[in-house]
């Protein structure tokens, strides 16, 4: 079943397929992924790092915490490509119900095919910088084959957005730092510049889906952001990656969940999209809970 064609829609397409005619990255030819990476230069500024400010971050040597920055890294990279596999499941949905003539189609498929280079990347800046591949933790794997059964509507693209959105935030203020690794910098210029394509799109599929949205079906939008937004911010670091660094991994986890730096962190990274999706009126009961868990919003 293919849907009637919307100008509105159809014109965000066209202008964005032709931006990304215009501008899109290779990451095997763009990268020098054969570059030595420099050594003391951290993978990410220090004060985002999970325990940054906690009594175990003070028993830390330097190098400790540099290699703790490049185990998170590789976590909240890893983690990337989870959600992104999950957004090209939601777009390939889009394009199984669509015309495929239509822009709206062809732009869905050429996101996917941004995020198909984008996964890579990150795959490749993990083997590069030598950590594992931690990904989600096994419940979040798991209950992520659900995301694309039980998720519909504008909720699920604001999911998605707060995913884009809050790695996009953390990526412009790391590409920006000359002190950061010159490998991880470029990473997350290619990213940026793609994504603000991607954000685009979503935004606008959130304000047309909320417009049709009823009464009655509302409290589930809410209930359902509310709860994958949970999951993305839980999932960032894995508590894995402590080990790396000779801390046990429950106590450092306790420790980073209950580290105010951290959650101010992760509102700083989400205000932008949370200012959207509270004007859009996704932000509410029954959700409020599950949001101040996050750390999107205050307690």
């Amino acid at each position: 079943m293919t849907r009637a064609l919307e100008p509105g829609r159809e014109r965000t397409a066209d202008r964005l397929l032709k931006s990304s005619a215009n501008k899109f990255y290779d990451p095997e030819v763009d990268v020098d992924w054969a570059a030595p990476l420099p050594e003391g230069k951290p993978y990410q500024p220090e004060h985002r790092c999970s325990l940054y400010g906690t009594h175990l971050w003070g028993k830390l040597s330097p190098e400790q915490r540099l290699e703790l920055g490049k185990h998170e890294l590789a976590s909240i990279a890893s983690n990337g490509i989870f959600f992104e596999v999950l957004l090209m499941q939601l777009l390939l949905k889009e394009v199984y119900n669509s015309d495929p003539t239509s822009r709206h189609a062809q732009y869905a498929l050429t996101e996917i095919a941004d995020e198909c280079r984008h996964s890579t990347m990150f795959a490749r800046s993990v083997e590069r910088v030598g950590a594992p591949a931690y990904g989600p933790v096994k419940i979040v794997h798991q209950l992520g084959k659900l995301l694309p059964v039980i998720g519909y509507g504008p909720a699920l693209y604001g999911s998605i957005l707060v995913a884009e959105e809050i790695l996009d935030r953390i990526q412009r203020e790391s590409m920006a730092d000359e002190n950061i690794q010159p490998l991880v910098r470029m990473i997350n210029r290619i990213h940026v510049l793609e994504e603000a394509r991607h954000v685009t799109f979503a935004r606008e599929e959130v304000t047309r889906g909320m417009a049709k949205l009823s009464k009655a079906e509302l409290p589930y939008q809410r209930w359902l952001i509310a709860t994958v937004s949970f999951a993305i911010t839980r999932s960032l670091i894995n508590p894995a990656v402590y080990k790396a660094v000779g801390l046990r991994p429950r106590e450092a986890w306790e420790a980073a969940m209950a580290n105010p730096h951290f959650h101010e962190t992760i509102r700083w990274s989400g205000e932008r999209i949370m200012a959207f999706l509270t004007e859009a009126g996704l932000v509410g009961a029954p959700g409020m809970r599950l949001w101040r868990k996050s750390f999107l919003i205050a307690r």
